[in-house]
């Protein structure tokens, strides 16, 4: 998709707090809290920006039977706790 700059002047006051603090609520950039008032404002849905930053860290599933055997010491109910 084609992005394109824009500079805004004349916000006002109001506007720029709002804008502001909806950003620190959200914990999204002013840019991106800007940029779905746009879209709202314009009746198209805010577009989500995906972040891959961190992909390095995923890969796809293994079957590790000595993993799985492991795990089932989490699925044990402690009945002596339940009393």
């Amino acid at each position: 998709m084609k992005t394109h700059q824009y500079t805004i002047r004349g916000v006002p006051e109001r506007v720029d707090k709002l804008l502001r603090a909806k950003a620190r609520e959200s914990h999204k950039s002013l840019n991106q809290i800007a940029l779905e008032a746009i879209q709202t404002g314009l009746g198209e849905p805010a577009v989500q920006k995906l972040n891959h930053d961190f992909d390095f860290l995923f890969g796809t599933w293994v079957e590790d039977p000595a993993f799985d055997e492991a795990m089932k010491y989490f699925d044990r109910i402690d009945e002596e706790m339940w009393k």
